[in-house]
């Protein structure tokens, strides 16, 4: 028998997270819940969840200093942040501290179930898509979910994670941005190109600092990014 999917929503509001919770039971996840961010940084590296929903607004420390403070720690899972906030600077500052998507305040039950659903589902088929890649000094497993540089474990979040798994599929080929947020974020016409800009410029930050010359992930002008790990 398969063990359901792990919950852990992080929401202060107390109506909103019994509500979600009883929701996502009667769905058939397991869910844990943490009414601040001390309490969701804490359940969160205890129970390892498969997904987190995590709300911006919070008592104690704020959603987006929880989603940083997860990442540090090497927590790896997906994170959906919720937020009441509709300004485009807003969710790039969450998207920026390693969240995978957001949901705005008010929101249908159903079209956060579907973002659930849709983050666990790529994380099940990037783990069964095709086997590990070998690529110059890169080793990219998407089974046990690791990557690694000459040997050494690159810390990840699971949008890096997937987003070097591109690139290594299509090394020496420019991917545009857009073919990027299709395939990676799985959204069309996302709004927030700038946001891969972003995760691409962590993303070689964190290869160069294993050892990766500089050009690891070039910027083709007007074009993309073109992946070499060879010299």
């Amino acid at each position: 028998m398969t063990t359901p999917p792990k919950l852990l929503i992080v929401e202060d509001e107390p109506d909103l997270l019994r509500g979600l919770r009883d929701n996502f039971e009667l769905e058939g996840y397991q869910v844990c819940c943490a009414a601040d961010g001390d309490a969701g940084v804490r359940i969160a590296l205890q129970e390892k969840p498969d997904l987190v929903i995590l709300d911006v607004m919070l008592p104690r420390r704020g959603g987006v200093e929880v989603c940083r403070a997860l990442r540090a720690s090497g927590f790896r899972a997906p994170i959906i942040m919720l937020t009441a906030r509709s300004q485009e600077t807003d969710k790039v500052i969450g998207l920026e501290a390693g969240a995978d998507d957001y949901v705005t305040k008010p929101f249908g039950l159903r079209e956060l179930l579907a973002r659930v659903r849709a983050q666990l589902r790529r994380l099940r088929e990037a783990g069964t898509r095709g086997g590990a890649v070998h690529s110059g000094g890169l080793e990219w497993n998407p089974r046990t979910r690791e990557a690694r540089w000459d040997g050494a474990l690159l810390t990840l979040s699971p949008r890096e994670f997937d987003l070097l798994g591109y690139f290594a599929r299509h090394a020496g080929e420019v991917v545009s941005r857009q073919e990027l947020l299709d395939q990676v974020w799985g959204l069309d016409n996302y709004p927030l190109t700038r946001t891969v800009d972003n995760h691409v410029a962590r993303l070689r930050q964190k290869l160069t600092q294993a050892g990766a010359h500089a050009e690891v992930i070039a910027t083709a002008h007007k074009l993309g990014y073109r992946f070499t790990p060879d010299r």
